[in-house]
């Protein structure tokens, strides 16, 4: 039985816009790309960069995700009201579960890898 082959995470060269649904804008007109590079057979697994413009919107996780920025600044707030910053080379995870705001602070870049429970 022969391993799986290993998956260079090439750019695809061609970012997809990823518009932001209207009504979960709070501030700004943020405008968000998409390169997805990989997702898994299942579809539940992906990795990829992602793009954003300065804006604040509402957000609500129903996977996992992991964080690497590489780019920019951005602010997270819990519904709850607690905030954690991050600039560039930061790394983070934000929950599945997790409800609250995304709010760019400076155009930004992050990787991301990003779970799907069923």
């Amino acid at each position: 039985m022969s391993s799986p082959a290993i998956i260079r995470l090439a750019s695809a060269g061609d970012p997809q816009a990823a518009p932001i649904d209207p009504s979960r804008i709070l501030s700004g007109t943020p405008t968000t790309t998409v390169d997805n590079r990989y997702s898994s057979n299942d579809a539940r697994f992906h990795v990829g960069i992602w793009t954003s413009s300065v804006g604040r919107w509402r957000v609500h996780y129903t996977e996992q995700e992991y964080c690497f920025l590489t780019r920019g600044r951005v602010r997270l707030e819990s519904d709850d009201g607690s905030s954690l910053d991050f600039v560039a080379g930061d790394a983070f995870v934000i929950p599945c579960g997790f409800s609250g705001t995304w709010e760019t602070l400076e155009d930004c870049a992050k990787h991301y890898v990003i779970y799907e429970p069923t």
